[in-house]
């Protein structure tokens, strides 16, 4: 079949390298992809939320099926606009509607949904940009630390974490008021901090059954121990240890079947992923966000894992078919390193040529921020590649993902040390215990 994957990122470039092994994948185009896709597909200079190109472009190269890869274009309503031409709507589409995508492109909708369904989540108060005062009151009734999260998309970026009631002051009016996060901050939710351990659990569901996939632990803070501020994501590990069956058992009841028949009774018909960002709280688990893809860099270290025909799996899910679908997942880690842009996520440069591709032996090179000028291999972002390594143990996934990072160069190179770091101090205070 003939495949476009919509997306310029590391997780579109791992979904292509998947897709590619598969013997059910024809033509591969990704739009637009970078200078990794470019070498397992065909890339197509054409815009995420340029519906009326990307409609056309499928119409013309006779396109069975559309994997939506990025948030912006789902929150936008690709598959609304697919559904409402007759020329597209008979095309298999992975990614929710305007209604579902709601989930992840508004938070006050989400913590609406959560609380109508009865979904473990931290309580919390939405503000809105004529209510500085009401917030910062209400900040006064809460203890440290405060959790302040944009209503809309800020690209991974719209979450603040204060220790000080002074600082989080002054995040809310800066948000509220001066827009720091553009639209996306006009709305504002003061969040109930939870102590615990994050992790990323994905669903795949057809809308009325669902298949689960390797969960993953991802690094949002650029700086090592988890310092700084939030990025789009600096790395992953999966699997995490603590996620055994009862605790993925208590996540399945108490959060996945709530969260799917929730949106069969508001009537949102969803085919597609579901990120559940969570908390583990004393092996209880609270939902943190839900986003409506599948997470970058969460996504490398997971593809590399399934052992599953992925293009199967993914038109079971567009038909409506996934009832009684197994995965098949390998039993063994995976380590994402993610090389970043010097200055990111604040200012950084682009632009600059990559060396040390050719020499990577020890793990799969994922590319994100980058584009090919001429036989070139420049950066093009601020999250640049995605080193992922696989092992029979964490620490050999490690290994050979550090290994691999350190062979590749460019000027102003920055990676987080510690991935992984935290979860081995897991697994061997388990082992001690």
């Amino acid at each position: 079949m003939n495949i476009l994957l919509i997306g310029n990122g590391g997780r579109e470039h791992a979904f292509a390298w998947k897709m590619k092994q598969s013997a059910k994948c024809g033509k591969l185009f990704v739009a637009p992809g970078n200078a990794g896709t470019s070498v397992i597909a065909t890339n197509v200079p054409i815009a995420v939320d340029d519906f009326a190109q990307l409609g056309s472009f499928c119409v013309t190269q006779k396109i069975d099926l559309v994997l939506v890869g990025p948030e912006v274009p789902l929150v936008k309503g690709i598959r609304d606009y697919f559904e409402t031409d007759e020329r597209l709507k008979s095309i298999l589409m992975i990614g929710p509607g305007k209604a579902g995508a709601q989930l992840e492109g508004s938070k006050d909708f989400s913590k609406q949904f959560m609380e109508r369904h009865r979904v473990p989540t931290a309580r919390a108060k939405t503000f809105f940009s004529n209510q500085s005062n009401e917030a910062e009151k209400y900040l006064e009734s809460l203890p440290s630390p405060f959790v302040l999260k944009a209503d809309g998309l800020a690209a991974g970026k719209g979450v603040v974490i204060s220790t000080s009631l002074a600082e989080a002051k002054a995040a809310i009016r800066e948000m509220l008021e001066e827009k720091k996060f553009g639209d996306a901050s006009s709305k504002v939710l003061v969040e109930e901090f939870l102590d615990g351990i994050e992790l990323s659990v994905f669903v795949l569901t057809d809308g009325k059954d669902y298949v689960i996939l390797p969960e993953a632990k991802d690094y949002k803070r650029i700086g090592e121990g988890d310092t700084g501020p939030n990025t789009g994501g600096m790395g992953s590990v999966s699997p995490v240890p603590f996620a055994d069956e009862a605790f993925m058992k208590r996540v399945e009841e108490k959060i996945i079947k709530p969260t799917i028949n929730g949106l069969q009774k508001e009537g949102i018909n969803y085919k597609g992923f579901i990120f559940i960002g969570l908390m583990n709280v004393k092996g209880e688990p609270y939902v943190i966000e839900y986003n409506a893809r599948m997470g970058d860099p969460e996504t490398q270290s997971v593809m590399v894992r399934i052992k599953s025909d992925f293009v199967e799996l993914l038109t079971s899910c567009a038909k409506g078919e996934l009832k009684n679908h197994q995965l098949e997942i390998a039993k063994n880690f995976a380590l994402t390193v993610v090389m970043a842009a010097g200055g990111y996520p604040d200012q950084y440069e682009k632009g600059k040529i990559i060396s040390g591709l050719e020499a990577v032996a020890t793990a799969q090179v994922f590319h994100a921020g980058t584009k090919k000028v001429n036989d070139t291999i420049v950066s093009d972002g601020g999250r640049v590649l995605a080193i992922t390594a696989t092992g029979a143990s964490l620490p050999e996934a490690q290994q050979r993902a550090y290994q691999a990072a350190n062979a590749i160069h460019w000027p102003h190179v920055y990676f987080r040390k510690d991935i992984g770091k935290d979860v081995l101090n897991l697994i061997q205070t388990k082992m001690i215990c």
